[in-house]
C-alpha cells in the first residue's frame, strides 16, 4: 500500500489528505455537539446546518456565486494594480516617496467607513463590492512586490546589465521572477481579504450574496442559517486560497524542487 502511494500524483495525495481532514473535522464537530451537550443556539450540529442548506439550495448557491464574482473581480484588479504599483515605486523612488505615505494612510480607514462611501458613489452594485475587495487587496500586493524587487541581489542586476540587458529585460527576466515568492505571499493573503471586502460590501444593502444571508440570519436570530452562511463563506475562502496556492506551486516550480 505504501509502495502504491509513492506512485500517486502529488496533487492527488494532497487532495486526499485534505478530504480526510475535512471528514475528520466534520465527525469531531458532530460528536462534540452531541457528547458535550452544546446547545443549538451556540453551535448547531453540522448535519443540521447541511440540512438547512439542502432545504434552500438556490439561495445559498446564488449567494455563493454572487460573492465569488465580486471577490474575483476585486482580487484580480487589486493584484494587477498592486504589482504595477510595486514596479512603478521600484523604478521611480521619488514617486514612491510621494505616493506611498498616501497609500499607508488610506489603509488606516476602517473598511466599514470606506465601504459606506463606495456604496454612496457606485450604489448597491457588484462594482461597489468589487471596489471594496480591491481596496483590501492592492496594498499588500504593492508592498510585497516592492519588497521582492528590492531584495534582488544588485550583483545579479549588474551582471545582466554588463551583457547589455535593457531595464525592461532586467525587470522581466530577473527582478520580477525573483520577486514572485514575495508577491505570492501577498496574493494568498489577498485571497482572504478580498472575500472579506466583498462580504462587508454586501452588508450595506443587496439582494443576494453571502453577506446578505449573514445579515438576514442575524436579524431573524436564525442561528442555523447564520452558521450555514459562515460555512459557505469558509468553503469559498478555502477554495480560493487553495487555487492561489496551487498557482504558486505551478509557477514557482523551482521552489518545490529545492
Amino acid at each position: 500500500m505504501t509502495t502504491r502511494a509513492r506512485f500517486l500524483p502529488p496533487w492527488l495525495m494532497t487532495g486526499a489528505r485534505f478530504i480526510l481532514g475535512l471528514a475528520l473535522a466534520a465527525m469531531l464537530w458532530e460528536a462534540a455537539v452531541l457528547l458535550l451537550g452544546i446547545r443549538p443556539h451556540i453551535l448547531p450540529r453540522l448535519s443540521t446546518i447541511l440540512s438547512a442548506i439542502a432545504a434552500t439550495p438556490g439561495a445559498y448557491w446564488s449567494g455563493f456565486l454572487r460573492t465569488l464574482a465580486e471577490t474575483l473581480i476585486g482580487f484580480a484588479a487589486g493584484g494587477i494594480v498592486g504589482v504595477l504599483n510595486g514596479v512603478l515605486f521600484f523604478r521611480a523612488p521619488a514617486l514612491r516617496d510621494l505616493l506611498f505615505p498616501i497609500f499607508v494612510v488610506s489603509q488606516t480607514i476602517p473598511v466599514i467607513a470606506f465601504g459606506a462611501l463606495v456604496v454612496l458613489w457606485f450604489g448597491n452594485t457588484m462594482l461597489a463590492k468589487a471596489v471594496i475587495a480591491f481596496y483590501l487587496t492592492f496594498f499588500p500586493v504593492t508592498v510585497n512586490t516592492l519588497l521582492g524587487l528590492q531584495s534582488v541581489d544588485p550583483r545579479h542586476t549588474a551582471l545582466l546589465r554588463s551583457f547589455g540587458a535593457s531595464g525592461r529585460q532586467q525587470l522581466l527576466r530577473l527582478q520580477l521572477p525573483m520577486a514572485l515568492p514575495q508577491i505570492f505571499v501577498a496574493l494568498r493573503l489577498a485571497a482572504s481579504l478580498s472575500l472579506v471586502g466583498a462580504i462587508v460590501g454586501e452588508w450595506f444593502g443587496d439582494t443576494t450574496g453571502l453577506g446578505v444571508l449573514l445579515l438576514q440570519a442575524m436579524y431573524n436570530e436564525n442561528v442555523v442559517g447564520l452558521w450555514a452562511a459562515i460555512l459557505c463563506a469558509a468553503v469559498l475562502g478555502t477554495g480560493f486560497y487553495g487555487l492561489v496556492a496551487l498557482a504558486e506551486r505551478r509557477i514557482l516550480f523551482w521552489g518545490a524542487e529545492q
